[in-house]
């Protein structure tokens, strides 16, 4: 598989906390949001595939069964959001506001 985030894929992914590892997640988001807002869909697919890189890296490295449920449930909405029919009704400030606080909290503990 070719990693858009090499050094991340290489191990570093897994040394970063949960925390950190969703609020790099959300800063993604946040440019898919951006470039979608932009009308630049090529932008935002190269956005949204880092979302799902992040994603996916995160699901291998959790063991943390909670944060497993969080993880997949969260692929599963983003990818609804942005390619699926949106059935669970997800707007962009939804995705703002979720993002802000794991980004707010992994500042915090700096």
């Amino acid at each position: 598989m070719s990693y858009q985030h090499k050094n991340l894929a290489g191990g570093h992914w897994g040394k970063l906390s949960f925390l950190e590892q969703m609020a790099n997640i959300g800063s993604e988001v946040e440019r898919a949001l951006n470039w979608r807002t932009k009308n630049n869909a090529g932008y935002a697919q190269k956005a949204f595939e880092r979302i799902l890189e992040l994603i996916d890296l995160t699901l291998e490295s959790t063991v943390n069964f909670a944060h497993l449920k969080e993880i997949t449930r969260l692929r599963e909405a983003i990818v609804d959001y942005f390619f699926g029919t949106n059935q669970f009704m997800s707007t962009e400030s939804l995705w703002r506001n979720y993002f802000s606080h794991f980004t707010y909290a992994a500042r915090r503990n700096y």
